[in-house]
């Protein structure tokens, strides 16, 4: 053996043992990226040997090599540092030193980094089939309570009457948005690191393009540096988790809320009773999905605390960044189909909801607003009615027509009268009537909301359609590259 052969052995063996071996590795975290190892590794060997910087020899003999290792499975690996060169250790184990060519014109740096993606793109495809779950499911309860009157809070205190419908679309329009930030995240993640190597590029005549397409992505990041080494991408995954784990929260808070109040009831499938006390129906799985908002946001303080300041190019802390946007993916996927289940099967009671709508004097801005269109000054028209409603605050009884009347002739020194019909207060009074007043776009009434409902379907169906050409680019890149793998092995 000569003497440069020896030190190259001497100094593999320096670095191959020691209680930091443990600690360094990351293969069992990593059984979540083998597959996506096995599909990178197939392509790059495809694209050396379309580029004749394998033989067609070589190559079969890897790719066969590789669908061992997939049948035996990650569970079977030898031991490794990570997943990556695990597979690598098996393929040589497999085919003798030549597997090692599979590693031509790359570094794990950039592998790892196509791996992640790879694997990331299909779990957010699967945090965004949840939120549409959700929202056909929002949808889906709205349209059967357009007309059911319900109370509106604002500091939890009773504000304005609304319809179920319209809560529950104000819902779905925020996780519309959910939805995309999702969306735009997947994009951005869907670009191809593989050619950036370690960060500085390969003399070797590789065909970055050919990888991608093979692979599914979109397009090639366009340097290499940053091909290796950036993860702004898991940044804006785990935070648009976090910012719709936050809409789940306050989601599955108002739930929780209404069900105490018994304006809902929960489907007994999402509720559990107490260990000691037989009456009890608990919203544990709302109070779960309410507590996963910090789950997720822990987890994008976590990567974000790990990323911050890290000098340019590969770092071994990255190994440690990619486990909390997968932790967060995970939890908030699950959390979001258990509120579109909650939300799908509940029951909301018409009778208590109508009956509570009009509590605290909720119809009181629609009378300041009846008195402002016909000609008084709306800060006039409030303090009329702030008079009244303190009037029958004092008495302990609800506000009348003739509490409304009395404070005008004391601000205003004329009869209420003057300016409003006594059939047009009656109809303010009303919860219901409130309601149907207030036809303004995106508004309460039946009207609006009906156009709101429509609108909300055509923006679920462009959504999905879109989750349709994403799923099928991918799984028509998978064909091509498992049928490209055939003429090999």
């Amino acid at each position: 053996m000569s003497e440069k052969r020896s030190e190259t052995v001497i100094r593999r063996d320096r670095f191959s043992g020691g209680p930091a071996r443990g600690f360094m590795s990351s293969l069992q975290a990593d059984e979540r990226i083998f597959a996506a190892d096995l599909a990178v590794d197939r392509a790059h060997t495809l694209m050396l040997v379309e580029q004749e910087i394998l033989s067609e020899s070589e190559a079969g003999a890897i790719l066969g090599a590789l669908e061992t290792v997939e049948a035996d499975g990650h569970s079977a690996l030898p031991d490794g540092e990570d997943v990556h060169e695990a597979i690598e250790s098996a393929v040589i184990g497999h085919i003798g030193p030549d597997g090692g060519k599979m590693h031509t014109a790359r570094s794990r740096n950039d592998e790892v980094a196509a791996c992640i993606r790879y694997q990331l793109r299909a779990d957010i495809i699967d945090a965004i089939e949840a939120t549409i779950a959700l929202r056909e499911g929002l949808i889906e309860t709205a349209r059967k309570h357009v007309e059911t009157t319900m109370p509106g809070y604002t500091h939890l205190q009773p504000a304005q009457p609304i319809t179920v419908a319209h809560y529950l679309l104000s819902y779905e329009a925020t996780v519309a948005r959910d939805t995309a930030r999702l969306v735009d995240a997947y994009d951005r993640t869907n670009q191809s690191p593989l050619g950036g190597a370690a960060f500085a590029g390969t003399p070797f005549d590789i065909d970055r393009e050919r990888t991608a397409e093979l692979l599914g992505f979109d397009g090639v990041m366009r340097n290499s540096m940053d091909s290796s080494s950036a993860r702004d991408f898991l940044a804006e995954t785990t935070a648009a988790l976090a910012t719709h784990a936050t809409t789940l929260s306050g989601l599955a808070e108002d739930l929780i809320i209404f069900a105490n109040k018994g304006f809902v009831d929960l489907a007994d499938a999402y509720s559990s009773t107490s260990s000691i006390m037989p009456q009890k129906k608990n919203p544990d799985t709302l109070e779960l999905t309410r507590a996963v908002a910090g789950d997720a946001t822990g987890a994008l303080t976590g990567l974000l605390t790990t990323l911050k300041g890290l000098p340019r190019a590969y770092n071994r802390d990255l190994q440690r960044a990619h486990g909390h946007t997968f932790e967060a993916i995970d939890v908030v996927s699950e959390a979001t189909l258990i509120a579109a289940g909650a939300v799908t099967t509940a029951s909301w009671n018409d009778e208590i909801l109508a009956d509570a709508a009009g509590d605290g004097f909720s119809t009181a801005t629609g009378i300041a607003d009846l008195l402002a269109m016909a000609g008084l000054p709306f800060r006039t028209a409030h303090e009329v009615v702030a008079d009244a409603a303190e009037a029958a605050e004092s008495t302990d009884s609800k506000v009348t027509a003739a509490n409304l009347d009395a404070a005008a002739q004391k601000v205003l020194g004329e009869s209420l009268y003057e300016y409003v019909t006594a059939e047009s207060i009656e109809d303010a009074l009303d919860p219901h009537q409130s309601v149907v007043s207030r036809d303004s776009q995106g508004g309460p009434a039946p009207t609006a909301v009906t156009e709101t409902l429509e609108k909300a379907v055509d923006e679920l169906q462009i959504a999905e359609n879109a989750l349709v050409d994403r799923t099928s680019s991918l799984a028509a890149a998978t064909e091509m590259r498992m049928t490209e793998v055939q003429q090999y092995v």
